[in-house]
């Protein structure tokens, strides 16, 4: 049962499905000299490292704006305003579902120990539990993705009925404002992404009630998707964007956090795109991924697909893992020695 929206949902027209991927690219010169992308504001996405580490080259990456939103990026790249996007899985497979060409190509976010989102509400706050929620607002990035998710998996697990969870009201707030949104009573509680939970909690006067890490362990949760036409069209271009980003994550792996907290002020810095500072990125701790390099595996998946099937999305229900991603353009693809 889907909770309760303060918006009018509108439908997503039926795509038709391009031809199968492209094997591997064996090698080659890029077929485009530059990629599309959506940014965040004061943040610094893998293909971005990637291009200031020079793992990327000869591709250029050019920025066409700023998104708080998963669904909306990976949308913008089905209808070719983008090259490539990302978002949580259970967004990219609510669209697949519905027919866009996309395949998720290599993990870009997760949890793990050090870097989890969490589901917080002030200090002072009658809400103690999932029943408290019921009839309350929640604060989320966007709507269909992953906060929606794991709200509902943690009401569920505590037992509420579908009629109460559709009493949980969402409302959309960017991640730098949520915070404030909180701290104001504007909501009663909100999800907080890893770095902006850092510093909120730096703060003081905030309690967690739940986190992605405490319900599903270590796990990549949303990925970079490309379409299929690109892939058929641009192989090496592909090969090239997702070896390159594999590398950034795997830099970020092996580096000390100073290190990489470094690096990722100085390309907010560089860019110069204004309204940004790296005040968020200072909180950075890993790369909260759970397979060298971003490589993908079916648990990535699984579970969102088991829950839309619970929750009778017939069209999400039919999807099988192996047709929603690929490795095939990741390096770390073989011989990986942590968990997708």
């Amino acid at each position: 049962m889907p909770l309760r929206r303060n918006f009018l949902a509108g439908g997503l027209a039926t795509l038709t499905a391009f031809p199968p991927l492209a094997a591997r690219a064996a090698g080659g010169e890029p077929e485009v000299k530059e990629l599309r992308y959506q940014g965040m504001a004061s943040a610094v996405g893998y293909p971005e490292l990637a291009e200031n580490l020079g793992y990327l080259a000869p591709l250029r990456l050019r920025w066409v704006g700023n998104t708080i939103s998963g669904p909306q990026d990976i949308q913008a790249t089905v209808t070719g305003d983008t090259d490539f996007g990302q978002a949580f899985h259970s967004a990219i497979l609510k669209l697949i579902g519905v027919g866009a060409p996309l395949v998720a190509v290599i993990g870009n976010t997760g949890t793990d120990a050090k870097s989890w989102s969490g589901l917080y509400t002030l200090e002072d706050s009658p809400v103690q539990g999932p029943r408290d929620l019921v009839g309350r607002k929640v604060g989320v990035n966007t709507y269909g993705a992953h906060n929606e998710f794991v709200l509902q998996e943690y009401l569920r697990r505590a037992g509420l009925a579908p009629a109460e969870i559709a009493q949980v009201t969402l409302v959309v707030l960017p991640p730098s404002n949520a915070e404030q949104a909180l701290r104001l009573r504007q909501i009663d509680a909100v999800f907080l992404s890893p770095i902006f939970r850092e510093k909120a909690a730096s703060r003081g006067g905030i309690r967690l009630l739940q986190s992605d890490f405490e319900l599903f362990g270590e796990f990549t949760t949303g990925s970079y998707v490309l379409t299929r036409r690109f892939i058929a069209r641009n192989p090496n271009a592909a090969r090239v964007f997702v070896s390159g980003t594999a590398r950034a994550i795997e830099w970020a792996h092996t580096r000390e956090p100073a290190e990489v907290v470094a690096r990722l002020a100085e390309i907010i810095h560089r860019r110069n795109r204004g309204g940004e500072d790296d005040s968020a990125v200072r909180y950075w701790k890993s790369i909260a991924l759970g397979a060298k390099g971003g490589v993908l595996a079916d648990r990535n998946f699984t579970l969102f697909l088991d829950w839309f099937r619970a929750n009778g999305n017939a069209a999400v229900a039919r999807l099988k893992p192996a047709e929603v991603y690929t490795n095939a353009f990741n390096p770390y693809a073989e011989g990986t020695d942590r968990q997708g």
